[in-house]
């Protein structure tokens, strides 16, 4: 039994999830005035986020873009490629701009999702083709120890369970079975827990997420990076991920802490959405805004190198332009020269 289909006999709400829906609410109302505000500051924001979006959401699942490479790999029209990982970032971005562009035009069906995982893992031998065989979640410990996370649904049933989730979530908004955010985050799990292909589910995870927003009339993704508020609180995401798997081929999972965090993600990135353009007034340049942003973000000390890899899509000579601005303003302080220098916040 999927996670939706849980909520077919008026399943009770988790309080935390009313809260945040809520607050979801009140920013959805605010949605049209913020886009309202300076166009280029939006412009610079979209550009930002889907740069940022491809790189975290491959970084994430292990695939990694050099900071030098970002804007030779996402902005050319034409890139070339030095190794698989360039492709299948560069391929992400790809389906970020389809799904920006067509969104109302996409259904969520089986054959979206086959492409979009196409796009994502860059045409490889078997994008777009269901698993064909069985394969275990592994979690590998530093000192050579694994476990097994969770069993997926076995390859036999795949295509089954597909059938069956992507039906229920058009029943569940047809009926109304519960709030489409809810159903959302309950289908982003079964989604999860069902993992349909060999390679690339979490991407294809948070690509279905981003359209299922945009056609539910969220569009808070378009500004600000999903993804990236996902890798930045990684640990909560595997953590309630797991929570909420347990007894899941049995039907008797608690959905609550994932579809909770997937509810925090949403509220986090409205939050910073409103702090980014509710203002009218747009002081400074908005790249510059976004590596003031970025600094904000630093708890402790950080690197030129770690400062950039959080500014993707912004020019080292930029970057370097507010390091030296915020060192003579006495805002900031810098520990050595060249690569191995680490900055930190006064104070």
């Amino acid at each position: 039994m999927t996670t939706l289909r849980k909520f077919s006999s008026n399943c009770s709400i988790h309080p935390a999830a009313a809260w945040y829906l809520a607050d979801l609410g009140e920013f959805r109302g605010k949605q049209e005035l913020y886009t309202r505000q300076s166009p280029q500051r939006l412009k610079v924001l979209r550009e930002h986020a889907l740069i940022e979006s491809a790189v975290s959401s491959n970084r994430i699942e292990g695939v990694a873009l050099d900071a030098s490479r970002v804007r030779d790999v996402l902005v050319a029209p034409k890139p070339l490629f030095r190794d698989r990982d360039e492709e299948e970032v560069r391929g992400y971005r790809d389906a970020l701009d389809w799904i920006h562009r067509e969104s109302m035009g996409i259904a969520v069906s089986e054959e979206s999702i086959r492409r979009l995982h196409a796009m994502a893992r860059g045409q490889i031998w078997d994008a777009g083709q269901y698993k064909e065989k069985d394969g275990d979640i592994i979690e590998r410990y530093a000192d050579g120890r694994e476990r097994v996370r969770f069993r997926p649904v076995a390859a036999a049933h795949t295509g089954e369970a597909m059938a069956t989730l992507v039906a229920d979530w058009q029943r569940c908004l047809d009926d109304a079975w519960v709030h489409p955010l809810i159903a959302l985050a309950a289908f982003n799990l079964d989604f999860l827990c069902i993992h349909p292909f060999r390679d690339g589910n979490g991407r294809v995870s948070r690509l279905l997420w981003l359209l299922q927003c945009h056609r539910l009339g969220y569009e808070v993704g378009r500004y600000i990076s999903l993804e990236r508020l996902v890798e930045e609180n990684k640990a909560r995401y595997y953590e309630t991920l797991e929570q909420s798997s347990q007894a899941w081929h049995e039907g008797k999972h608690d959905p609550w802490p994932y579809i909770n965090f997937v509810l925090y993600i949403l509220k986090t990135a409205y939050k910073e959405f409103a702090e980014r353009v509710g203002e009218v007034s747009a002081p400074r340049g908005s790249k510059r805004e976004l590596v003031l942003a970025a600094l904000a973000r630093f708890a402790g000390e950080f690197s030129f190198g770690e400062l950039e890899r959080a500014c993707p899509g912004v020019s080292r000579d930029m970057i370097r332009l507010v390091l030296r601005e915020r060192r003579a303003e006495g805002m900031l302080v810098c520990e050595g020269r060249g690569p191995a220098a680490r900055w930190r916040k006064k104070g």
